[in-house]
């Protein structure tokens, strides 16, 4: 999701970093039995949003595969309260089922092992209702400016059970898919992940649009519209051959979208096509949905709301440097994600720093391929300031905490200061690519990611993942400088640091560790250096 609004993400991170985690966060964050011994493969999900009473009833086909067999087993399921689950059938039988809390158990029959089965859930009530969309989570009742409705849901910090039933667990998505269904009134259009599969009109003046995913896909990235959309459609012929590209904006936002919204789409697949590869998710084709709030990476059907304008905050440059009102950062960020997050999902909410860190690095990747490398550079850079260091960018696994705010200036940084050190784009481009290519439609670790760089690359990399994703330390290079030799090392890091550093305004590189180093100056007049600015380190002279 994109980084918005600092402070408010930061006091409710702190707030929960501050707390001591409860069995439901657990429950939630945590493999248990109940979870342990099913594996899912589909949701079929029905919604029928009334927007009056700002109510949900529906129902949840879960297909799902056994691991292990036996006797009668409890299944875990989620869902959010007040939402409540009215009833369970399997083969037509009705299930018991109880709940503590938002933690629902099922009693399911005797099972084989290694056979796929079918829970039917249905469920009703009146869903938690987003303040803040989408930094709280939850339902979205909004109007658009001509006073209709229009109704959307974004639930990704806290998971999708805020909205409907499900395993509100990353590690495990539908490895078939999802369908879902949303019924509207009949003058309202409704989109959903994917390819449309139908509409069908009812005698109560409704309509049920129908739509399909066949790829995985994480639980917080299926979602739904309901509004007065319009559709424009393209045909993109990209790497992997022609893509879908489509955009539904309400009715009257048409002329905006064919001005702004398409080229600035059409730009970014091409750029970040040619970083990461072939877009991840050609048979579910590509779309925009203009969304009653800023934004998120629902996959195929990404949520926008940036005012069809560059930059972000309806035209502002946060970093202030002129870059960023190069592109839309909204759509570049949440395109992104389609192959950070969507295809490659971190397996704990505590690693979200590798979707949002490679999202950000997408942001600096298409204003360099659009004004420069030098342009791209500076972007980021400016962005430094940003970071607040109040706790490590991973957070706690396990208990469904969502990790530091950080993660996206910070976790783009450490990317970014490995391109830097390899000081080999073409190299680089070819590691992300491997990187898209080998945890394709998978869950994923920071610990994976991490092996597969440093293997690829062939540097050693652990110390400056270790320094930045695990510490709150900015590494502090200090130095002094007599007769025309520089004396060096690293204070303020973790045992045995090191990386490599450019001096600012030369060729030169140093080589620093936690003991003193020399380097003989070229230059007799220096008496002072700095660090290439790429690098988020601090640098002190001392005598």
């Amino acid at each position: 999701m994109f980084r918005i609004f600092f402070s408010f993400i930061f006091l409710v991170s702190v707030a929960i970093v501050a707390q001591q985690p409860t069995r439901e966060d657990s429950l939630v964050g945590s493999v248990t039995p109940e979870k342990a011994w099913w594996d899912l493969l589909h949701y079929d999900i029905t919604v029928k949003p009334d927007y009056p009473t700002k109510t949900l009833t529906g129902n949840n086909k879960i297909k799902y595969k056994t691991l292990s067999g036996g006797n009668s087993k409890m299944m875990q399921i989620d869902l959010v309260k007040p939402l409540t689950i009215d009833s369970a059938f399997q083969d037509n039988k009705k299930l018991t089922f109880h709940n503590k809390g938002n933690i629902w158990y099922i009693s399911l029959p005797k099972h084989s092992k290694s056979k796929s089965y079918e829970l039917n859930i249905y469920y009703s009530g009146k869903p938690v209702e987003s303040v803040s969309p989408p930094w709280d989570g939850g339902m979205v009742w909004a109007k658009d400016s001509l006073n209709r409705p229009w109704i959307s849901v974004a639930c990704q910090y806290k998971g999708a059970s805020l909205w409907y039933p499900c395993k509100n667990m990353l590690y495990d998505e539908p490895d078939e898919g999802a369908s879902i269904s949303i019924i509207v009134p009949a003058d309202m259009t409704a989109v959903g992940n994917g390819r449309w599969v139908g509409k069908k009109l009812s005698s109560d003046r409704t309509a049920k649009y129908t739509w399909k995913v066949v790829n995985p896909i994480n639980h917080y990235g299926i979602s739904f519209y309901a509004g007065n959309y319009v559709n424009i459609s393209q045909t993109y012929q990209g790497r992997k051959g022609k893509l879908d590209m489509s955009y539904w904006i309400l009715d009257y936002n048409r002329q905006k979208a064919l001005d702004h919204m398409i080229p600035e789409a059409v730009q970014t697949m091409k750029s970040l096509e040619r970083w990461f590869g072939p877009y991840p998710f050609y048979e579910d084709g590509f779309k925009i949905v203009e969304a009653p709030y800023i934004g998120m990476e629902h996959q195929s059907a990404i949520a926008y709301g940036n005012n069809y304008t560059k930059g972000t905050f309806k035209g502002k440059d946060i970093s202030k440097t002129g870059w960023g009102k190069k592109t839309d950062r909204l759509i570049v960020h949440e395109t992104a994600h389609e192959w950070f997050g969507n295809s490659i999902t971190a397996s704990d909410i505590a690693d979200r720093w590798i979707q949002e860190g490679f999202a950000g690095l997408a942001e600096e990747l298409v204003i360099a391929d659009l004004c420069g490398r030098k342009a791209g550079e500076e972007f980021l850079v400016a962005r430094y300031k940003g970071i607040d260091n109040e706790k490590p960018i991973i957070g706690r696994y396990g208990i469904n905490e969502d990790s530091s705010s950080d993660n996206y200036i910070k976790g783009w940084a450490v990317i970014h200061m490995i391109k830097t050190i390899m000081n080999d784009d073409e190299k680089f481009r070819k590691i992300l690519q491997g990187v898209t290519a080998s945890f394709y439609h998978k869950v994923t670790s920071t610990q994976e990611i991490e092996d597969y760089i440093i293997t690829k690359s062939g540097m050693n990399f652990k110390p400056l993942f270790n320094q930045y994703l695990r510490t709150t330390q900015i590494p502090e290079l200090e130095y002094s400088i007599k007769n025309n030799e520089l004396r060096y090392r690293f204070t303020n890091c973790i045992d045995g640091f090191f990386m490599p550093v450019k001096i600012d305004g030369s060729d030169d590189w140093l080589f620093p560790t936690v003991s003193w180093q020399t380097f003989q100056l070229k230059n007799n007049n220096i008496t002072e250096i700095n660090t290439d600015p790429n690098f988020y380190i601090k640098v002190k002279k001392v005598e």
